[in-house]
């Protein structure tokens, strides 16, 4: 499902950040978020997985442990934290409860799931399977079942974060043995961990262990010295007359006393010890009838004793010592169907299927009916009993195979389970709807995002941001007086003539070449592009961003400009085009004109003395105003004087042509690698 992936972004969003993620998902080539409860390829996750380890150069061993331990705090926060913490009162009995946990959260997701604690890889495969042994010098053998190769390594970090979580103990988990047996058991991968417990004490909890260590043994001797002879004996006769009927254990004098004083209370306690009659009371009918699911057999597999349901469902079962694995397969574990076998997987749920081949006419148009339950070895009879009810889901399934709530005991928790599955299904379909249209408003909210973004940059392209901002805003700009920018102006040569030999459509391809190299020079030199008009081409430096490097920027980007048109060419010649360009510095008011399609614009002298300048220009050359000449004289330019002409509308000026730059190369220029 969807979970386990959800879990596997969070860990690279929280500990590595987003583009890492980013960069993860497009290298596995997966989507950006997950269902919780869609079903998904095992695939995804393990390219995750393996591009995850590349990425963050850290072997799969070490990835597969941090997300195990990530895992497990994520599956607390997600709501599943008294759910685990129930599961046992020790690390050996959290163990010994995953098989079980795994199938009662089978029946919620449908499948064989493997949420929580171990695995989130369903897609119609089952669940790992556990068994643990103690050793005697308090280590255990941990024997994990999974179908999927190369995760064991996940195991010590889940395990490690509940043991610590949970029971506040550290563990070492060593791999002792891997196999595969894939024929004993139809598992793919089976692994040995040797796991080793190591008490978490706090600097005050070891002054109070060593302080009640002390206690005890003071304690001992005080109610050794209290203690009178005689209510001690009573004491003791009393234990052994209420234990006559139980197999007798032999205890220590110390723990006599502690089973009946509680220390430094001096209060007697009664001790539990089960009571069991001498013979059954209960008839061997009432037994077949009360509990109507369930089956005893023999080490040859042989049936001697079978519930009513089970045998109406099964008739053959009513011929005692007929063999079960005639009738019925294991589903769970994925064990060979030998009293050896079951014996090893005693803790486990046991999950049995009819034989289809077995079953009466009117069953086969059905699916086949599955039992869960657990295995008691009774060691007198040599025999297994097999107490389990059917394994339903939902209400249809009752129905698919013709059953009815009747035909389950009135004690059994089944008959809740399926009612209470019925509405957990649909509240569950439900939060998938909401989950599913949440992820729809997502994306049509990063599409809108994204779109706002390409309007913003068309709006930022026509307008000055802080301008655009202000009339988004639905704010007045007011015009802005600058002291002194550097204008430019280039139109190109004999382009009157070129739009009168030509195809229209020939001026607007021309036109657009040399634009889109001029305005690539733009964001080279951060200038700001006032208009195109025609064949004329404006912008400004100092302007709407005052900046002290005004003038440079405009120069070297005419110088761009020069290189540029060099690479366009003329559609009647087929030469490269000829521009002239003009450069003016001085004081301009600036604002926005219009409120359809509005512009910013320049006004002042200082506009039309660039136009003149470059009206005025040589082909080819840029054209530079004496006060435009003043601002570079010392800032690496090498600039010729043109002398006096003749300016329409001004009079004699003095003017000059830029030539280079003489500390920067072409390549900087026009901003190339």
């Amino acid at each position: 499902y969807g979970f386990i992936n959800t879990c596997l972004k969070s860990l690279v969003v929280e500990k590595y950040g987003e583009e890492t993620w980013e960069k993860l998902r497009l290298q596995a080539g997966v989507q950006d978020s997950f269902l919780t409860f869609e079903v998904y390829e095992d695939e995804i996750t393990m390219q995750l997985v393996d591009k995850a380890c590349k990425i963050l150069g850290v072997p799969a061993d070490m990835v597969l442990r941090e997300f195990g331990e990530y895992f497990f705090q994520f599956c607390k926060r997600s709501g599943y934290d008294h759910m685990l913490r129930t599961l046992g009162g020790n690390l050996y009995e959290f163990i010994e409860n995953l098989d079980a946990l795994h199938s009662y959260l089978s029946l919620s997701y449908q499948a064989n799931t493997e949420v929580l604690v171990l695995f989130v890889f369903p897609q119609e495969m089952n669940a790992p399977s556990f068994r643990v042994e103690k050793n005697e010098d308090g280590s255990m053998h941990l024997h994990y079942y999974s179908d999927r190769r190369g995760l064991c390594h996940i195991v010590p970090g889940i395990i490690g974060a509940a043991a610590l979580d949970f029971f506040n103990i550290e563990i070492s988990m060593e791999i002792v043995n891997q196999t595969e047996e894939e024929e004993r058991t139809g598992k793919k991968e089976h692994t040995v961990f040797l796991v080793t417990q190591t008490p978490v004490f706090s600097y005050k909890e070891r002054n109070d262990f060593s302080s009640t260590t002390q206690y005890l043994a003071d304690s001992e001797k005080q109610i050794e010295n209290q203690l009178n002879k005689e209510d001690l004996e009573k004491a003791k006769n009393t234990i052994k007359d209420r234990g006559s009927s139980v197999c007798p254990v032999k205890k220590s004098h110390w723990k006599t006393i502690r089973g009946i004083i509680t220390l430094g209370k001096g209060k007697l306690l009664r001790g539990f010890d089960p009571v069991y009659p001498k013979s059954l009371w209960i008839d061997t009918k009432t037994f077949c009838n009360g509990l109507p699911f369930h089956m005893v057999f023999d080490k040859e597999l042989r049936v001697k004793q079978a519930g009513v349901s089970i045998q109406k469902i099964v008739p053959g079962l009513q011929t005692m010592g007929i063999c079960l694995d005639h009738y019925f397969s294991i589903v769970h574990p994925e064990v060979p169907f030998t009293i050896s076998s079951i014996q090893k997987f005693i803790n486990s749920q046991f999950v049995f299927q009819t034989r289809r081949e077995m079953m009466p006419e009117s069953w086969k148009q059905r699916p086949m009916l599955e039992l869960r339950g657990q295995m008691i070895w009774m060691e007198s009879l040599q025999c297994m009993l097999y107490l389990c009810s059917p394994l339903l889901r939902t209400l249809h399934e009752l129905e698919e195979r013709q059953m009815h709530i009747a035909d389950i005991a009135p004690h059994d928790v089944t008959r809740d389970l399926i009612l209470l599955n019925q509405q957990r299904l649909a509240e569950m379909e439900l939060s998938n709807q909401l989950e599913r249209k949440k992820e729809e408003l997502r994306i049509l909210s990063k599409h809108l995002e994204e779109e706002k973004k390409k309007t913003e940059a068309l709006l930022y392209a026509m307008l000055p941001q802080h301008v655009a901002n202000q009339l988004k805003e639905g704010k007045q700009v007011e015009a802005g007086e600058f002291k002194e920018c550097t204008i430019l102006f280039s139109d190109v040569v004999t382009f009157t003539n070129i739009c009168a030999q030509c195809e229209p459509i020939q001026i607007v391809l021309m036109l657009n070449s040399m634009y889109l190299r001029f305005d690539r020079l733009t964001t080279v030199h951060n200038v700001y592009k006032v208009e195109t008009i025609g064949d004329a081409y404006m912008v400004v430096g100092g302007v709407p961003v005052p900046v002290p490097t005004h003038a440079e920027r405009v120069a070297n980007f005419a110088l761009g400009m020069i290189i540029a048109a060099k690479g366009v060419q003329n559609p009647v010649s087929g030469n490269p085009i000829q521009i002239r360009v003009g450069i003016h510095t001085g004081p301009v008011l600036a604002g926005v004109v219009g409120e359809k399609m509005p512009r910013y614009c320049l006004f002042g002298d200082t506009v039309n003395i660039a136009s003149r300048m470059e009206s005025h220009g040589v082909p080819s050359k840029i054209h530079l105003s004496s006060s435009a000449y003043q601002c570079l004289k010392y800032k690496n330019f090498e600039m010729t004087e043109r002398g006096e002409i003749e300016v329409k509308g001004k009079g004699k000026m003095h003017t000059y042509f830029l030539i280079r730059n003489k500390t920067a190369t072409e390549n900087e220029i026009m901003g190339r690698p």
